[in-house]
């Protein structure tokens, strides 16, 4: 087993998050990439390939700089930016989202997300719940659930992959497959990690030998072990195999192989803003596209660094244009090839930000609400949820919790809410989100 760790960075609360990646490798004692791959494929939910893309903005966005910039509001906490009219009309958004402002008829903004709290971490928008009173093991984020429930389209491919930019901001913090083990975590084939999805000089008659030989050892171990922990491993290794010698990963990640029009749709982002990783960060999304197309269900992208305590105004100047072009290049490319009605796309962060600007020029967190963008997804677009009060401090009208986000994206891939379970490690049957349904504007 290959660990490699990603740069350490410090969120404003001073835990560091560290990111790592472990990647398996073909063993004599077993696989372990299977780990990575075991699925359970659902009866009856195969000749429909649904499939969630998530944009998740690590730190905070600035809800009230974003979709509800408040003119109204006194200067300390009106901002800078002003809004423009889009292609709906009565819909405004910030001056710097031009490239949404002219799509949002395929668009859905909402302001007033709430039940967030003050944390940085992936763990609720991953999860659609808090970390408070989970049962053992944890709560598994949506993919693993999926991964589980539906399991894989195609045995070369993921159910759930895991995208990151290669930057210093590791945002996958919390989050993870919790009691549905670790056969259900996210794929990660992060920067040098695609490599080792190669076979490098291994023939696949040597692969087939290896094969062979540990099917021999999987038998012996299943014989003399009377917990059934060896159960199904034939299968997993199959799927393990199956990645390994089939090279429709490895395509679908090389971004290369698209028109070079599509490419500069998505664009490439501007070293002198974010380094080497702008390129990178612009990219995942092109490559979530290529993923699900692929056959992956899920594929989870960290977009930008949001957590703007100090110089709120400069910052947002420089990441904001690139998640416009970023998210509107991704809608537009779903919507040109047909994917807009299976392929649902959400955007969001933790939590919001505070109305108030502080010394610095910044917003500090704001958990009472926050924003989210959602698109495609078979939904009724063109329209915006929720309103928050003069100052963008409280949801006024019709505040969306988390956990209706999160029944949209199961209803959308086509999961009854009323009987699909997962069971956890003490044998208990638990439903996809508590007690909240689908957002009823939307389906």
């Amino acid at each position: 087993m290959l660990t490699i760790y990603g740069a350490n960075h410090r969120f404003c609360d001073g835990v560091s998050r560290r990111n790592f990646l472990k990647v398996g490798a073909l063993g004599l004692g077993g696989l372990a990439l299977p780990q990575l791959l075991r699925a359970e494929a659902a009866s009856g939910t195969k000749h429909s390939h649904k499939a969630i893309i998530m944009v998740y903005l690590p730190g905070g966005p600035p809800h009230q700089d974003m979709f509800d910039i408040k003119v109204d509001a006194p200067s300390e906490i009106r901002g800078e930016f002003r809004p423009i009219s889009t292609n709906v009309p009565g819909i405004q958004i910030c001056e710097h989202l031009p490239r949404m402002a002219a799509m949002m008829d395929k668009l859905v903004p909402i302001r007033s997300v709430v039940g967030a709290t003050d944390d940085h971490t992936d763990f609720q928008c991953m999860t659609g719940r808090l970390k408070n009173n989970q049962p053992p093991g944890g709560w598994p984020s949506f993919g693993s659930v999926i991964s589980k429930v539906q399991g894989p389209t195609d045995p070369a491919i993921p159910a759930f992959v895991g995208l990151e930019p290669t930057m210093k901001h590791k945002p996958y913090n919390a989050a993870t497959p919790g009691f549905l083990g670790v056969g259900h975590r996210s794929f990660h084939p992060e920067g040098d990690s695609r490599s080792d999805m190669v076979l490098n000089g291994v023939t696949l008659e040597r692969l087939n030998d290896r094969r062979a030989l540990l099917s021999g050892f999987d038998k012996f171990r299943r014989d003399v072990d009377s917990s059934g922990m060896m159960e199904g491993m034939d299968s997993f290794n199959q799927q393990a195999f199956g990645m390994l010698t089939s090279s429709k990963l490895l395509e679908a990640l090389d971004t290369s192989k698209e028109d070079k029009k599509v490419i500069e749709m998505y664009g490439k982002g501007d070293p002198s803003v974010r380094g080497d990783a702008a390129p990178r960060i612009l990219e995942q999304l092109l490559s979530a596209r290529r993923l699900v197309e692929a056959g992956a269900r899920v594929v989870t992208v960290a977009f930008g660094f949001w957590d703007y305590h100090g110089s709120n105004f400069k910052i947002a100047r420089e990441d904001l244009p690139m998640l416009d072009q970023g998210v509107s290049a991704l809608v537009t490319d779903l919507h040109q090839r047909g994917l807009d009605k299976d392929v649902t796309v959400v955007v969001w962060g933790e939590f919001g930000r505070t109305p108030i600007i502080n010394k610095d020029g910044g917003r500090d967190h704001w958990p009472r609400v926050s924003c989210a963008l959602l698109a495609c997804g078979g939904m009724k677009t063109g329209q915006v949820i929720g309103k928050t009060d003069r100052l963008g401090g409280e949801a006024t009208e019709r505040p969306v919790h988390f956990g209706e986000v999160f029944a949209t994206m199961y209803h959308n891939m086509g999961l009854d809410l009323a009987t699909t379970t997962v069971t956890d490690l003490s044998g208990r049957p638990t439903f996809l989100v508590d007690g909240h349904e689908p957002i009823r504007e939307l389906i």
